[in-house]
């Protein structure tokens, strides 16, 4: 498998079921410690972005410092490796589980991804965001269009800039629910994002 390596791209997969669209409830409310959601200016900037934008399903969104510094790491390893792509080191869940934020009991493991966006090649908070909302994959995980998104409710967003790397800008966010004990859930729809590379123009990259 070969990737192409210097367009702007973003990570998309596949859903497993069908379900049908929520209704919107609005934006949700920047929160007060807004800084604990980014690691940069261009990381709040988006952050707010997604708090902020009208199709939010979700009534509230927390900042997460934790995720923030775990989203920079990814950003790192994408850097250095010089190429965007989910499992580096391991699916996105297992990653956050080895750095000690616990998961709920019913997302996957081994290669499952249901709590990562990321992209490569975007210069602004504006332009990626653009991009996100125009994959269906990241518009239904980061706007919580269905139930199992929706109540992903902690969020951390890195960004990182690197002239010596391929794509020079790479866009981490990590949006999830944090477990909490005795939590059954059942959903119509368990998403995995997969590993699809979709272009700004949604042509698949993948060789």
């Amino acid at each position: 498998m070969r990737y192409n390596l210097f367009s702007p791209l973003l990570i998309a997969g596949s859903l497993v079921l069908l379900t049908s669209m929520t209704s919107s409830v609005g934006a949700a409310t920047v929160p007060d410690d807004i800084g604990l959601c980014g690691n940069s200016e261009e990381a709040i900037e988006l952050a707010i972005a997604i708090i902020e934008d009208p199709a939010q399903q979700r009534s509230e969104i927390r900042c997460n410092g934790m995720l923030s510094a775990i989203a920079l790491r990814k950003a790192e390893r994408m850097a250095e490796e010089g190429i965007v792509f989910h499992n580096l080191g391991g699916s996105p869940n297992s990653r956050l589980r080895e750095a000690g934020f616990e998961l709920p009991e019913y997302y996957g493991n081994a290669m499952s991804n249901q709590v990562e966006a990321i992209a490569g090649g975007y210069v602004s908070a504006d332009s990626v965001w653009h991009a996100f909302k125009n994959s269906e994959t990241h518009a239904k995980h980061l706007l919580g269009q269905i139930p199992f998104y929706q109540e992903q409710d902690e969020m951390g967003i890195a960004f990182l800039k690197d002239l010596s790397a391929p794509h020079v800008e790479y866009w981490v966010i990590y949006l999830t629910k944090g477990r909490i004990d005795n939590q059954h859930r059942y959903f119509d729809e368990i998403p995995n994002k997969g590993i699809d590379i979709v272009t700004e123009k949604d042509a698949i990259e993948i060789k």
